[in-house]
């Protein structure tokens, strides 16, 4: 039996640009729109259906919910609201309620400018001139993309870490939203890596979620928030990034159940992407001198977190200290060395397991548990 199709989306910029599209012609033509057709940057036509359409003599508004599809986006069932007005000349944008503020360098926004990022910009500037054009209009005009509650949707998005504040992103460089896909959260890690950047760390955290970004936090108070990047399972694609950025210190934090898949030379750790090898822990809880009756129920385990139980009760702690030089050797080989990795390991309770460090020149292991 075939799997259903899981339905696509559409992004914001999308719906802010057939926003745009459905006020400016409301307030053109003084009637109110139900709909609004616009050209998505993959060169697909697109027909969105508006919810609200207010028009005076001498402003409109227009609302699009965006509609995620089958993508579990945080975003999904939000008001995107344009009110447009006319002006004296040119075409403005600008972000209102519920759209972030860019406060931090580092991204393709200006800082002090609405975060409504360059593609959904152009989008709304084509369909504002195409309008014009088509109606001989002869003056300039205003456009304000809203987000009612827009303040609250991004504290459950990167925007805080990446000094947006006040609201969400204006977003899409394809106009649609691939349900599941990797790429939004790649761009996620990037955006995040560059302003570090921007922001002078030449140090970064890298971590796979927040628990363990929390404890970073706690091991590296000395770093700035900006330094501290939620990777996710893109353990190698991050990698990459930092390499490609110059960035001379790279530190992984992280829990048993994914780094002992980085041990194993693992760069995509997603529970369905490889099974945890268990007898490479096996071999290693042997390399710290585990006996052979322990290293025997280690390949009967059922989880690596159960193995980290195993031999911390038992008192090995140069098995932890073991695998995060593991982590270390092959983050190296990953992204052909030239920088320095540091590779901490933790309980889910925060109690701090093992530690290593590597680069081209040395190794350490065994570091101060303090």
């Amino acid at each position: 039996m075939e799997k259903e199709k899981l339905r696509e989306g559409y992004t914001t910029g999308a719906c802010a640009t057939a926003a745009t599209k459905a006020a400016l012609c409301a307030l053109i033509t003084g009637v109110k729109q139900t709909e609004a057709t616009i050209m998505l940057p993959i060169g697909r036509e697109v027909t969105l259906p508006v919810v609200a359409c207010e028009v005076n003599q001498h402003t409109a508004s227009a609302t699009v919910v965006k509609d995620a599809g089958d993508d579990p986006d945080v975003t999904h069932g939000a008001s995107i609201i344009a009110t447009v007005s006319w002006t004296d000349e040119g075409i403005y944008i600008d972000g209102g309620e519920g759209v972030g503020r860019v406060t931090k360098p580092g991204l393709p926004i200006p800082v002090g400018e609405a975060a409504i990022n360059p593609v959904p910009r152009q989008m709304m500037m084509d369909v504002a001139n195409e309008l014009m054009t088509k109606y001989g209009i002869k003056r300039g005009v205003r456009i304000i993309i809203s987000v009612p509650n827009g303040e609250e949707i991004a504290k459950k998005t990167l925007n805080g870490r990446l000094g947006i504040i006040g609201g969400i992103s204006i977003l899409g460089t394809r106009g649609i939203v691939v349900p599941f896909s990797t790429s939004a959260y790649r761009a996620s890690i990037v955006r995040a890596l560059e302003v570090a950047i921007a922001c002078g760390c030449n140090h970064v955290v890298i971590t796979t979620g927040g628990r363990s970004e929390k404890y970073a936090m706690k091991q590296y108070s000395h770093l700035p928030e900006e330094a501290f990047i939620e990777m996710g399972d893109f353990v190698g694609f991050t990698l990459k990034q930092c390499k490609r950025l110059s960035i001379k210190t790279v530190s992984l934090v992280g829990m048993m159940g994914k780094f002992s898949k980085v041990a194993q030379g693992v760069m995509m750790v997603h529970s369905k992407s490889a099974p945890v090898d268990f007898h490479f822990l096996s071999e290693v809880a042997r390399q710290s001198g585990a006996p052979a009756h322990l290293t025997e129920a280690i390949q009967r385990a059922n989880t690596a977190s159960q193995v980290g139980d195993m031999m911390y009760e038992a008192g090995y702690s140069l098995f932890f200290d073991l695998l995060c030089d593991y982590c270390c050797q092959h983050a190296l080989r990953e992204v052909g060395g030239g920088m320095t990795v540091e590779t901490t390991l933790y309980t889910l309770q925060g109690q701090l397991l093992g530690r290593a460090m590597r680069n081209d020149e040395s190794n350490e292991i065994n570091r101060d548990r303090s």
